[in-house]
């Protein structure tokens, strides 16, 4: 599923596994790593969801003691949930459709 504002992808499966990642390791660097991505692609992607919310998505701290780091803010954690229950609520409503798809697909 993809969420478009206007031509943008603001919401789909890439986004939000980089948001999963950047939860997961706490950096978008370590995320982008763990995703085989360039941290520009990554810092892009971020940018952009950043850019179609209300409030963002992700944040990051710079510097000092803990050297920075970026999480996810609680609209992003909350992006990320929604996005896999739609997912799931969509994957068993077309489970025959689906069946049927993959009937012919090799």
């Amino acid at each position: 599923m993809r969420v478009l504002i206007a031509d943008v992808i603001a919401v789909g499966p890439g986004k939000i596994s980089l948001l999963e990642a950047i939860g997961e390791h706490g950096s978008i660097s370590a995320a982008a790593r763990s995703m085989e991505m360039s941290y520009r692609r990554a810092w892009l992607l971020v940018q952009e969801m950043n850019k179609a919310m209300r409030s963002p998505a992700v944040v990051s701290d710079h510097g000092g003691e803990t050297r920075g780091g970026t999480k996810l803010t609680p609209e992003g954690e909350s992006i990320v949930r929604l996005y896999r229950q739609i997912e799931r609520t969509a994957s068993a409503a077309c489970k025959t459709d689906i069946d049927a798809l993959l009937e012919l697909l090799d």
